[in-house]
């Protein structure tokens, strides 16, 4: 069955938009299909799979786009179409549209340029060269570019793993454990889950693998006091709530009261009480000041490129820039810096990225120890060990796609070193209503 030379119009049109650059591709993608109602799931699921195929494979496609007819945007388009269902279901072509469409999909890509396989920009490609090697880098873009699989965390407040995945056999729905984290379930092809039992309760929510294990690093245990300073919408909150059995005390900051906003609906299912979400107007804001020294655990999961993410954000690499990188590493640095006050002595700060650039990672990490000696790395290993993670790193949690199957995460493990208190010192209790009283 043909689609209608509808779909070919509507792609035409949301692709134009997505393609300046504005804002995120899912977003613009949202109120597309808001502002017109009357396109079908079914329409709506063709054009997302034809803006993300085009997405992932703009560098060929744009190569491509130079020969044919009619205007450049209608071309894109159609190679985007063609990417997600094929030629022939395509209505509403023309002769000789269809003849050089079936002529350009035939192309063998395996003799296109590195750079043009590769499916990056200039600037990106040339810094994975630079670290990786041709072929190590060339099997990384590919994952990353490649469609990532839909992973959930089971809520063990609400179930467990070998549970869950039997519920979801019922719906059908066919899910295996993931191979590291011990909550994960990795979901066969991309079902919708949101009008499932499991996920309406809070018994799973979707999570990819690498974020859950960045919130097994934290460690947090019952009764303790725990941030998470960059929280979002708060998917490591919830699993660092779950970590704690709904115990102690959690904060959840940000900057965004709408990301905030995202959280209280998912708090809700969880069944967690010892989440407090805070807003704050910067990393050095007055409530943040007021737990100096105070808190077991840190998270900071940096504001960040993005990079490590390109399996389900394919925008972002032509959205980002190394310029835009550069003014991300001074605001991770004083993220980073302001979060580690935060921390009680002996206790524990994670600094974690999504993003697969040396300078947003270790180049953060090592200039925050020069200027913090009270502060030390532990190894991601003994972490892992300790946690009965199944996975072999070195100093840094480093995850890839082609090597994990996971999104490209980065994880330091700091700790501030203990210190001999005076007989005098006081308490480090905090009131509870100090934080969220003012929030």
């Amino acid at each position: 069955m043909r689609l209608p030379p509808a779909i070919l119009v509507s792609t035409e049109e949301v692709l134009r938009e997505i393609l300046r650059f504005t804002g995120p591709a899912d977003g613009t993608l949202s109120r597309y299909f808001r502002e017109h109602p009357r396109l079908g799931s079914r329409e709506r699921g063709v054009i997302a799979e034809a803006i993300y195929g085009l997405l992932r494979n703009k560098a060929v496609y744009t190569n491509f786009s130079e020969s044919g007819t009619g205007s450049p945007m209608r071309r894109l388009s159609l190679l985007g179409l063609a990417d997600a269902v094929g030629v022939d279901s395509l209505g509403g072509l023309t002769e000789d549209e269809t003849a050089w469409l079936t002529r350009v999909m035939d192309i063998d890509r395996a003799h296109l340029p590195v750079v043009m396989k590769a499916n990056l920009p200039a600037w990106l490609w040339t810094k994975l060269l630079e670290r990786f090697g041709e072929e190590e880098a060339m099997k990384l873009a590919t994952s990353l570019n490649t469609p990532a699989p839909l992973d959930l965390r089971v809520n063990t407040l609400k179930g467990d793993r070998d549970t869950v995945i039997a519920s979801l056999a019922q719906a059908p729905i066919i899910a295996e454990p993931t191979p590291y984290s011990s909550t994960g379930l990795r979901v066969i092809k991309k079902p919708s889950i949101q009008n499932l039992p499991l996920f309406k309760d809070g018994t799973i929510e979707v999570q990819d693998e690498g974020s859950q294990l960045l919130a097994q690093l934290v460690g947090a245990k019952r009764g303790e006091m725990v941030a998470d300073f960059c929280a979002g919408a708060g998917g490591k909150t919830l699993a660092l709530g779950a970590l704690m059995r709904n115990t102690g005390r959690l904060y959840a900051f940000d900057i965004s009261e709408k990301r905030l906003a995202k959280l209280k609906p998912r708090l809700a299912r969880s069944g967690l009480s010892n989440v407090h979400p805070v807003v704050i107007a910067h990393e050095k804001d007055a409530k943040i000041k007021r737990l100096a020294g105070k808190l077991d655990r840190v998270l900071v999961d940096a504001p960040c490129s993005g990079l490590g993410t390109l399996r389900r954000n394919p925008d972002v690499k032509w959205r980002q820039t190394a310029e835009g990188v550069a003014e991300l590493n001074v605001k991770q640095a004083s993220i980073l810096a302001s979060a580690a006050r935060m921390v009680k002595a002996g206790g524990r700060l994670v600094y974690a990225t999504c993003s697969i650039l040396d300078e947003e990672n270790e180049g953060i990490v090592q200039a925050f120890l020069a200027e913090h000696p009270d502060f030390s790395l532990i190894p991601a290993s003994r972490v892992l060990a300790e946690q009965k993670v199944a996975l072999e790193m070195g100093d840094y949690l480093k995850l890839y796609p082609h090597l994990h199957q996971t999104d490209g995460f980065f994880a330091a493990i700091l700790e501030r070193k203990k210190a001999v208190a005076p007989a005098s010192a006081k308490s480090d209790a905090v009131d509870a209503t100090d934080v969220t009283d003012a929030a």
